[in-house]
């Protein structure tokens, strides 16, 4: 792969090189500044474009704006010493792939160069495992019901391991099982260097014998340690041991959580049929689109949905355009009932029309060989 790398500062761009001519990579180095990226554009024409020294005022970002707009086939990553959420989000827009520190880490910086690379080539692998994540439009929304409720019924026939990524308040675990975790996802990033197929089992709480949840962090300073490069180790082992994979990514955007849903084989947006829940659904379905995500990677659920809403499917639909809707209906009691007490849904009760729809959606990830076909068109409704 030809890249080109522009960085003020020759110590990177010395050791950046190094570790990229070794991985066989045409490398240009360009000692200077932003300001040489259209030229190095126009001129060089790499495969991928590191720009180092990038801070966080927003009027840096035309620079790289108009690059990914007149050569989308340059894919950008920015160093930057300082990432605010802000930033980060201002990047995406402007079609930044990768936001990585300054100075980057080898392994960050070999680990985002190959996948770089295997994007551009097409030859990134299909997973064993699907990769679902699930995020709330806002709060409230339900995502972590669904996501743990769902992952129960699937593991009645697959396997499934949910990874709780809203490191910060994440408690699914809470929602199916009464338990402590011994180990979480923090302790798995401390000790990444030991990651296997056994050790992320034992770092697992198992709901049951085919569905395990590695719970977020109980301490919000341990959960500052997990890392992009973290998740993606852990996804790529679980991949190949799970059959599902669930992300329970809470409400935060950030390079861990778009990490994470670049892997996804599909991201499903939690809403309600509000006004609040349809602005922040607009707002996430942007960030997807700048983000490349192809329009079949997102299905929104309609979450607690009744005919008698006062907005309508019809309305949803006119004010997020043309995108795929789900609905599950609302049983607001029971559902209560099933958060509080911390047991399945379906355990309380199969024939619960919450229960019986997500027994169909999972129907519908994991058909049986006698019932696979038209499975969304019953209680999962496609709207």
């Amino acid at each position: 792969m030809k890249i080109a790398i522009i960085s003020p500062n020759r110590n990177h761009l010395d050791e950046m090189s190094k570790l990229l001519e070794a991985n066989s990579h045409v490398v240009i180095l360009v000692d200077g500044g932003k300001s040489k990226m259209r030229l190095v554009a126009e001129q060089e024409q790499p495969d991928l474009m590191l720009v180092d020294g990038m801070c966080c005022d927003p009027n840096e970002l035309a620079l790289v704006e108009y690059v990914t707009t007149h050569h989308p086939k340059v894919a950008v990553i920015l160093l930057c010493a300082t990432q605010t959420p802000e930033f980060l989000i201002n990047s995406m827009r402007a079609g930044v792939r990768e936001v990585l520190p300054s100075p980057v880490t080898s392994s960050a910086l070999e680990a985002a160069v190959n996948r770089m690379a295997a994007k551009l080539t097409g030859l990134q692998g299909r997973a064993t495992g699907k990769v679902l994540a699930f995020m709330s439009c806002k709060g409230g929304s339900g995502a972590t019901f669904l996501a743990t409720n769902l992952g129960y019924q699937l593991a009645e026939s697959r396997s499934v391991l949910l990874i709780d990524l809203d490191l910060q308040f994440g408690d699914a675990l809470s929602y199916v099982n009464d338990g402590r975790p011994v180990s979480t996802l923090a302790d798995v990033a401390h000790d990444i260097s030991r990651l296997d197929a056994s050790f992320l089992a034992a770092s697992t709480v198992k709901v049951t014998p085919s569905f395990s949840i590695l719970a977020a962090p109980d301490d919000v300073s341990k959960a500052m340690e997990v890392k992009a490069e973290h998740i993606d180790a852990i996804l790529s082992l679980a991949v190949a041991h799970y059959d599902f994979v669930l992300l329970d990514v809470g409400r935060t955007l950030n390079t861990l959580v778009i990490r994470a849903l670049d892997r996804a084989y599909r991201i499903y947006p939690i809403l309600q049929a509000g006004l609040p829940y349809i602005r922040n659904a607009n707002k996430l379905m942007a960030v997807f689109k700048s983000l490349g995500y192809p329009a079949n990677k997102i299905e929104l659920i309609v979450n607690r949905f009744e005919k008698t809403n006062e907005i309508s499917i019809s309305d949803m639909r006119r004010a997020l355009g043309p995108v795929t809707l789900l609905t599950v209906p609302d049983a607001y009691k029971d559902v209560n009932t099933s958060i509080n007490r911390g047991i399945p849904l379906v355990e309380l009760s199969r024939t619960n029309p919450v229960s019986r729809n997500l027994a169909d959606f999972a129907l519908s990830l994991s058909p049986r060989q006698e019932e696979a076909t038209s499975l969304l068109g019953r209680l999962f409704r496609r709207a």
